[in-house]
């Protein structure tokens, strides 16, 4: 599912209203993450702190009703755009590091952490053990030859 001008619009949109509820101070007074939950039939785009408190509601009408097997992990990939179109807007919260962007579903089970801040650090694309098990092998397979 390609992501349309709508949809793009709409999810930053959604990510500024998020941070307007936290605006840039500075002292980090809150410590939360920021849960974005979607819900596949009413296309419902929704952000959280971890106290299940509401900061922002909105329909993105392109996932309404969508019924792709692949559905999340497109959301996902086009949140993540949106987010690293973001990312300064999205660092200058005020809360405290690090706090991350999670993806959710409609009964709140995680899908893919999206985003991690953590002073200097910020992670869009989250580490693959599985890539990592693969590069830690090989780099002791080289160190032992030597």
């Amino acid at each position: 599912m390609k992501a349309t001008e709508q949809t793009i619009q709409q999810i930053d949109r959604a990510l500024r209203k998020t941070a307007d509820k936290f605006p840039p101070s500075d002292e980090a007074t809150q410590m939360t993450d920021i849960h974005l939950r979607v819900t596949q039939e009413s296309g419902e785009l929704m952000t959280f702190d971890d106290n299940d408190q509401e900061l922002m509601r909105c329909v993105v009408e392109q996932w309404i009703d969508n019924k792709d097997d692949d559905f999340y992990q497109a959301v996902a990939a086009q949140l993540k755009s949106c987010i690293k179109k973001n990312k300064e807007l999205l660092d200058s919260l005020s809360i405290l590091k690090p706090y991350s962007f999670v993806l959710e579903d409609d009964d709140q089970d995680t899908i893919e952490e999206l985003y991690v801040v953590d002073d200097d650090i910020a992670i869009i694309e989250p580490l693959s053990i599985e890539s990592l098990d693969s590069d830690l092998d090989e780099f002791l397979a080289n160190l032992l030859k030597s």
